[in-house]
């Protein structure tokens, strides 16, 4: 699959291994698939993040980020489910924190480093990457670029997607961004989830 990738495609992932590297993670998370996009320039994903107001809002998004991995990584719906059935997250956010200390929840951050420098994937990624393919594919592409990336990331349920939905970057949002009036690349629409 690697190899249908674009240039800008396979910089954004060397880009996204940089960011884990970065922030002292194990891994590469969708996170950092989406922070390497966005320091892609040049290309239709950079008109598309910049036009949606995406540079704009970085500190917007990292604090966005930096909220869910201090909940432990639960999206918002999570969050907001588990308050219908009186179960307060942000009441046992503070009990743990309290108890062991600030982002005791974030995921991924255990410290340790990998004797070989090298930085897998976690599943959500590569289900990014895979999904990447299922749009390229959908819209009649032969390459998977940045922009397939970047849709793939508003398509698969979790986190990054629930951030970029608060911040109007939804999937029909940045498809019509990529896109314009031909978001349907003349194949039909084909989600990636």
């Amino acid at each position: 699959m690697f190899e249908r990738f674009t240039r800008g495609a396979r910089a954004t992932v060397k880009g996204a291994v940089a960011q884990a590297e970065r922030a002292g993670g194990d891994s590469v998370t969708e996170e950092h698939l989406l922070l390497a996009l966005l320091e892609q320039e040049g290309g239709r994903t950079s008109f598309a993040v910049t036009a949606l107001g995406l540079h704009d809002r970085r500190a917007s998004l990292d604090a966005a980020f930096a909220e869910a991995r201090r909940r432990g990584g639960l999206t918002r719906a999570d969050t907001d489910a588990l308050a219908d059935i009186g179960i307060d997250i942000g009441a046992i956010v503070s009990r743990v924190e309290g108890a062991h200390g600030e982002g005791a929840l974030a995921a991924g951050r255990t410290g340790r480093r990998w004797w070989s420098g090298h930085r897998p994937f976690t599943p959500g990624a590569k289900t990014v990457l895979e999904n990447s393919l299922r749009v390229a594919l959908g819209r009649g592409d032969r390459f998977i670029g940045e922009e397939h990336l970047l849709l793939a990331l508003t398509a698969k349920p979790g986190v990054v997607a629930d951030v970029l939905a608060e911040h109007g970057a939804t999937y029909a949002a940045v498809r019509r961004a990529l896109y314009g009036s031909d978001a349907d690349g003349g194949q039909g629409h084909a989600k990636a989830g």
